[in-house]
């Protein structure tokens, strides 16, 4: 049996066309003790256009997730009812780039509504999402210095639940691009996010999505999750970042299996923001 899914998106995300009903359908499908339906609420970009006297720089650079989040509150509270006693719903978000507006994070996270929050950091100031780069002009060193210099300021900061996949640009810098990457240089201050994390009593997800990508590994790779446990790390989450119900627990048995090897006996989900663990 999968023990959890806790990092999912539905059609409340821009890069999502799935359906509630469907995503949840499938987890109940797998067997899965707790789902998480996180869908994306980017601070960066809260308040309708307007707001920020800017103009879009392509097509899917979206603004006003202010009602993005109020559809995701109102969709995930009716399925929670719906999947009483079948399942173990979780209603989260995604909340990127939470560095962008700390006190609007903070005011969301008052919702009572809410069960998760996983800050993930998608995208530098006056950047595009790393999805969008372009890594054969793009100096990479500089981006990955500016990435974690910023995922620092979000794991001093601490009001999260658990920190999305630690090594998000190796996604397209490494997976779709192809470059060659030695992670030596920043290994203290993944180790410095980690002690921030771990200080704040807060966790770390392990994303699995990069085992069906091509990149092949999750997120963090298995030097920075052994990393986190060595330093005292002990909340640790499962999450298939999937945005269809046919990836839906996708690698969760690989993170699990690897989570063993590097020494936990338990993941964690969280309902109101107090984490509740399963052995694994």
């Amino acid at each position: 049996m999968l023990p959890m899914d806790c990092h999912t998106h539905t059609s409340c995300s821009p890069d999502s066309d799935a359906g509630v009903t469907d995503m949840y359908t499938r987890a109940k499908t797998l067997g899965l003790q707790a789902f998480a339906i996180t869908d994306h609420i980017e601070l960066c970009r809260f308040y309708p256009q307007g707001f920020y006297a800017v103009q879009a720089r392509n097509e899917e650079d979206f603004f006003n997730y202010a009602a993005r989040y109020e559809s995701s509150m109102e969709q995930n509270m009716a399925a929670k009812e719906m999947c009483k006693g079948a399942l173990q719903l979780i209603n989260g978000i995604e909340m990127g780039e939470p560095n962008a507006d700390f006190a609007l994070a903070e005011s969301l996270l008052q919702d009572k509504r809410l069960d998760f929050v996983i800050a993930s950091l998608h995208e530098l100031p006056d950047k595009l999402d790393f999805y969008f780069l372009d890594y054969g002009t793009e100096d990479v060193t500089k981006l990955l210095d500016s990435y974690f210099s910023e995922l620092l300021k979000i794991c001093q900061w601490g009001k999260f639940d658990v920190l999305g996949h630690l090594t998000y640009p190796l996604r397209y810098i490494v997976g779709d691009a192809g470059k060659s990457i030695d992670m030596a240089g920043w290994r203290d201050c993944v180790a410095e996010c980690l002690k921030a994390v771990i200080r704040n009593k807060k966790g770390i997800e392990l994303n699995t999505s990069g085992y069906r990508q091509s990149y092949g590994m999750p997120f963090p790779h298995e030097e920075y999750l052994r990393l986190y446990k060595d330093l005292g790390g002990t909340i640790l989450s499962l999450g298939s970042d999937a945005h269809r119900p046919e990836d839906v627990g996708g690698g969760i048995a690989q993170g699990a299996a690897l989570a063993r090897a590097c020494g936990f006996e338990n993941v964690c989900y969280f309902l109101r923001h107090e984490p509740h663990y399963i052995r694994i």
